[in-house]
């Protein structure tokens, strides 16, 4: 099943992927980029651009930054994630500092997902 999404976010989902954060770039380049199951990075579904998807494990990995950490983010977020929550898909949630001080336990984590979600 293909996923919707908003044509107009493609060229702005284009930009994300040159301008990606640290930890966006870390987890990209140190991990996800030669998973065993295809990654996408600022994959635009529904309304929204993900900040790495994937298809197979019907998995949303967000990295989130101080700005989901306000009342409007975290209103924000949860609205998003029910959202895709309703197309079957699992979105999991690391912080800009789990990235950068945990790593190994990020990228394990995200495996075990993966793993779980795949027969």
């Amino acid at each position: 099943m293909s996923l919707p999404y908003h044509k107009n976010l493609i060229s702005r989902a284009k930009e994300l992927r040159k301008e990606m954060t640290p930890q966006e770039r870390k987890l990209w380049y140190g991990f996800l980029n030669r998973y065993s199951a295809r990654f996408q990075r600022q994959k635009t579904i529904d309304r929204f651009i993900v900040d790495f998807y994937c298809h197979q494990a019907k998995l949303v990995v967000e990295i989130d930054g101080a700005q989901h950490y306000t009342d409007e983010g975290t209103a924000s977020d949860e609205e998003r994630t029910a959202i895709l929550e309703g197309y079957g898909l699992k979105v999991i949630r690391f912080t800009n500092r789990e990235i950068d001080r945990r790593f190994y336990d990020v990228c394990q984590a995200i495996d075990n997902e993966v793993r779980k979600r795949i027969p």
